[in-house]
């Protein structure tokens, strides 16, 4: 399929964070483009604002008169429900029909392509590694998995010389790509019902490594994961904390409430470097970033001033509302490895600190399988309100919810109970904190504004 052939674009599930990034790319290519999405949110409504025309309602009557045109490309997300009016209408009388990810491979397909994949981190080091590109004036073209505050966008367009994108392991959806560099920042299971075992997510990744490309053909792996790759030669290899691999960040420091580090690269040591998004994880990630950033002969000091520009990620560590009494931080951590660092980052930034925990668990497969390790996680919190499961794909699964998942979870009965989002704030308005952490991957952002506003009312 030639994609500069097609006229017109339909997203099915328009919203999606990759779906949306590739409908505004369309867009700025002078594409006329529409949508289906089940809800209106912060993203669908950037999308309008561009002028993209989005339905949500499933009805096939109010589909474009294009959509039968040999022009029109249909692209959907696995996520769309079988019994989707709209998609098995179009699985039957669409002309040009395309997975998000075929359609990122076929835009990626000839041009030197970076891609980032990994169970938890890809999302950071993807768009600390396109902050920099942008600001050392590369010419870049990079689909975000999240939103960059820098640029209020999960795409960067600045010239098509190199591509960045997220490789996505769900659905398999990576093993579409053909990228010249990737990386992989981590490898612990995820996504069940794609990988009810972890041995079929290493063999995915494995196969994923095997699609890299020249020229370039590098693989940036973490040193402690490099055994599983057999394609040695193309490895170069990363840690953090100590000294090991081609890439390394050691002497951590704290001052205030800022982190700093040195970064070793195989011919200098760029030193008190600035972490832009606190705790160790975070540091992962960005030695990732920048040891692709060396290679790619980026200098020290653009990365330095890359780093004090950089002004965060929309829901990863986003600290909305700090004061004398109280502090307010939202992040998207939905794997109890991650809500683990999370709650260890800001035990290790505010000491002493007693920390209120608002979690949605996102999908009822993820919550029974790690349902043991979401406990251990959510024990470290101080005071804990669980939101009911945010099912997104999925329907119910029969003894799978948020009060099964509390029973287990070793904490005073005082300090946890389960709420339903419309209810929780009323709920957080009683409790005794210094600090309110709201955790997960679902609609549990739609409180940001709500509690936002009751904070600042109440400090005044």
């Amino acid at each position: 399929m030639n994609l500069n052939e097609m006229r017109f674009c339909y997203f099915i599930g328009i919203g999606g964070m990759g779906m949306s990034s590739l409908a505004l790319y369309f867009h700025y290519l002078g594409k006329t483009v529409s949508g289906y999405d089940k809800n209106r949110t912060i993203l669908t409504r950037k999308l309008e604002k561009n002028g993209i025309l989005i339905n949500y309602h499933d009805h096939i009557n109010i589909l474009p008169k294009w959509i039968h045109s040999e022009k029109c490309l249909i692209v959907y997300t696995p996520a769309i429900p079988d019994n989707h009016k709209q998609w098995n209408f179009l699985k039957k009388y669409g002309k040009n029909i395309k997975k998000r990810s075929q359609v990122l491979a076929l835009i990626t397909k000839n041009k030197i392509c970076i891609a980032i994949g990994g169970t938890h981190g890809k999302t950071t080091t993807c768009i600390l590694l396109g902050h920099i590109l942008y600001n050392t004036g590369k010419k870049i073209t990079a689909f975000l998995g999240g939103i960059s505050e820098n640029y209020k966008s999960n795409l960067i367009l600045n010239g098509k010389e190199l591509f960045l994108v997220e490789a996505d392991e769900f659905d398999q959806s990576f093993l579409y790509l053909s990228p010249n560099i990737a990386c992989i920042t981590s490898l612990d299971q995820d996504h069940v019902d794609t990988y009810p075992e972890k041995n079929t997510l290493i063999k995915a990744y494995i196969n994923f490594s095997k699609q890299i490309k020249n020229p370039h053909k590098k693989l940036f792996i973490n040193i402690n994961k490099k055994e599983i790759f057999t394609n040695k030669n193309s490895i170069i290899s990363y840690s953090v904390g100590k000294i090991g691999g081609n890439y390394y960040s050691n002497l951590v420091y704290m001052k205030g409430n800022k982190w700093f580090f040195d970064f070793h690269t195989p011919k200098e040591t760029w030193k008190s470097l600035p972490l832009p998004i606190p705790g160790f994880h975070n540091l992962k990630n960005i030695t990732a970033a920048l040891s692709i950033s060396d290679y790619l002969k980026i200098s020290s000091e653009e990365v330095r001033k890359a780093l004090f520009l950089f002004k965060g990620i929309y829901r990863r560590y986003t600290i909305h509302f700090q004061s004398m009494k109280k502090i307010y931080i939202d992040d998207y951590a939905h794997h109890p490895t991650e809500i683990n660092e999370l709650i260890v980052t800001i035990r290790k930034s505010f000491p002493c600190k007693k920390i209120l925990g608002i979690f949605q668990p996102h999908l009822f497969s993820r919550t029974k399988f790690f349902e043991k390790d979401f406990a251990k996680s959510l024990e470290k919190l101080d005071c804990l309100i669980l939101l009911d499961i945010y099912p997104a794909r999925e329907f119910p699964m029969c003894g799978v919810t948020s009060n099964k998942l509390l029973d287990i979870i070793k904490m005073n009965y005082k300090n946890k109970e389960v709420s339903t989002l419309s209810k929780v704030l009323e709920k957080i308005k009683k409790k005794n904190f210094d600090i309110l952490l709201t955790i997960g991957a679902g609609n549990i952002d739609t409180l940001i504004i709500p509690i936002k506003k009751w904070l600042e009312n109440m400090d005044e």
